[in-house]
């Protein structure tokens, strides 16, 4: 053996070259706008708001640690139901696509619901997450929608909903547009028990989503430059043949027009809703009828939520159409 043979490459320091760390691919993410290249951790910390003014499409956990107090939460159990009612299939199996979209996100489907205080207001939480199959409205959805419902029934608490979505999930056919009206009753008796219902509008919020929950809050805020509407910019412009207005559909335009009440930057986002929460909910929590809300600590969502679950099916007229 010589010094030809006798030597460790540089950088390695022995090891095998598949030993060597690989740099994460997604250490450094590009600005939509500037096409600028940004720090992962710092765009994090900016709650995913680029230094063009860009808001980053974020799942439910992001908006859950942006919007809590103390970034703490209870995890509100959701319904799970049939997986594919209608055995649809198009080039791909519908179970296929649902299972690619699981493995992709996480969790069972667009919708994660949480439970916590807002600037020490109590509030149920519930986040739409686009990553998974466009964030469309499905019976999945739906049931997660009237769950966040129930619970903010049950704790005497506000509901807050971030929309994403594309609209109605069309592997579902009808079962899916059963939704819209499910979700309108769901709101109907959170009006009914004095509760708000705010609604924070993020990019893309389209479709039937839009036709429902989406524009039957108390308060509707939108983000910066979100795309909001039902049928998109070229539909439209295909239908009319007229070109239009700069800016339609998006949130400054529609704040203009006045379909939404705010335009906030996501990261005021959280000092908004507790002083939106805090207002509505003041004239409720005066009165000694009602009780305190329930702590984080007091009520466990998953014997919650199945209590919730159970009383739903037994009135839900939807079960043997899904099953």
């Amino acid at each position: 053996m010589n010094w030809l043979s006798n030597f460790a490459r540089p950088g390695l320091r022995g090891k095998k070259p598949d030993e060597a760390r690989e740099t994460p691919d997604n250490l450094w993410i590009k600005d939509p706008l500037s096409g600028e290249l940004i720090y992962r951790a710092e765009l994090e910390a900016a709650d995913w708001v680029t230094p063009s003014g860009f808001h980053m499409r974020i799942g439910p956990d992001a908006r859950f640690k942006m919007i809590f107090d103390e970034q703490a939460w209870q995890k509100i159990t959701l319904p799970k139901v049939a997986a594919d009612p209608l055995k649809f299939k198009d080039d791909k199996k519908y179970v296929d696509r649902l299972k690619s979209a699981r493995a992709k996100v996480g969790r069972e489907d667009c919708m994660e619901a949480g439970y916590g205080r807002i600037g020490g207001a109590h509030a149920v939480v519930l986040v739409q997450d686009f990553d998974f199959m466009g964030g469309s409205l499905g019976m999945a959805a739906g049931e997660a929608f009237i769950a966040a419902a129930d619970a903010a029934l049950r704790r005497k608490a506000g509901m807050v909903m971030v929309t994403a979505s594309g609209g109605a999930r069309m592997q579902e056919g009808i079962l899916s547009l059963m939704q819209m009206p499910r979700t309108t009753l769901a709101i109907q008796s959170l009006r009914e028990a004095g509760l708000p219902y705010i609604v924070v509008l993020s990019d893309p919020t389209t479709g039937g989503v839009t036709a429902s929950y989406a524009m039957l809050g108390d308060i509707h805020i939108a983000e910066p430059n979100a795309l909001i509407g039902f049928a998109g910019p070229r539909v439209i412009e295909q239908t009319i043949r007229q070109k239009l207005p700069e800016g339609f559909q998006r949130s400054e335009y529609l704040l203009d027009k006045g379909m939404v009440d705010l335009v906030v930057d996501r990261r005021q986002l959280k000092t908004t809703l507790s002083m939106l929460l805090t207002v509505l909910m003041h004239k409720r929590s005066s009165r000694q009828s009602d009780g305190e809300p329930i702590e984080l600590t007091e009520l466990a969502p998953t014997e919650a939520e199945a209590t919730g679950q159970e009383r739903r099916k037994s009135k839900a007229p939807r079960a043997k159409a899904a099953e």
